[in-house]
């Protein structure tokens, strides 16, 4: 025999226990991180997870009063977030249509091709990564994390001179590199 999990509010049972959560804002608080992966797993992006189990979670507020198993709570919920999920996903739209030719994408200005920059980046950072570790960090924070020489210096604990000089010497490296002299 199951359980009635919701009932009509006026159909409240005699002695009824005193719930396991005083509030719905109790309820969300205690178990909202384990709701949210649930919805997760139904959905593959994370905003779209939290924006699932905010709806599901209204529709549970709704009915907050007419749930008598405060043990059944999380099944509730479950079936909310699982119903809601198949109903948007019944309602969504596609955009795309079929066509008998494919259209062409617009060339690129300035005669760039990606495979060649994406090979430009990967030798660059093969380059970067034969650096002496010291010089590699200079680099990387310099050039790649924006940050100034001072910030570099403050970062790694060294004073700015060193900063300087040591991003000195591995550009320089870096420009005798005989992988990257295809790039100039």
């Amino acid at each position: 025999m199951t359980t009635p999990v919701c009932t009509s509010a006026s159909a409240a049972a005699p002695g009824r226990r005193t719930p396991a959560y005083p509030s719905f804002a109790s309820y969300v608080r205690a178990r909202q991180l384990v709701l949210l992966r649930t919805a997760r797993s139904l959905t593959a992006n994370p905003s779209d997870a939290e924006d699932l189990l905010q709806t599901a979670l209204a529709k549970t507020y709704v009915a907050w009063e007419r749930i008598e198993d405060q043990r059944a709570l999380d099944g509730y919920v479950r079936r909310a977030l699982v119903n809601t999920r198949t109903s948007q996903w019944r309602k969504r739209r596609v955009d795309e249509f079929s066509c008998d030719e494919l259209p062409e994408p617009e060339p690129v200005p300035g005669g760039d091709d990606p495979a060649e920059r994406q090979a430009l980046r990967d030798a660059m950072w093969r380059a970067v990564l034969r650096l002496p570790a010291r010089q590699r960090a200079m680099v990387v924070l310099r050039y790649y994390e924006d940050l100034s020489e001072a910030q570099t210096a403050e970062v790694l604990g060294v004073s700015v001179g060193t900063v300087k000089s040591a991003v000195s010497r591995a550009l320089g490296k870096l420009r005798e590199d005989p992988e990257l002299e295809l790039a100039r």
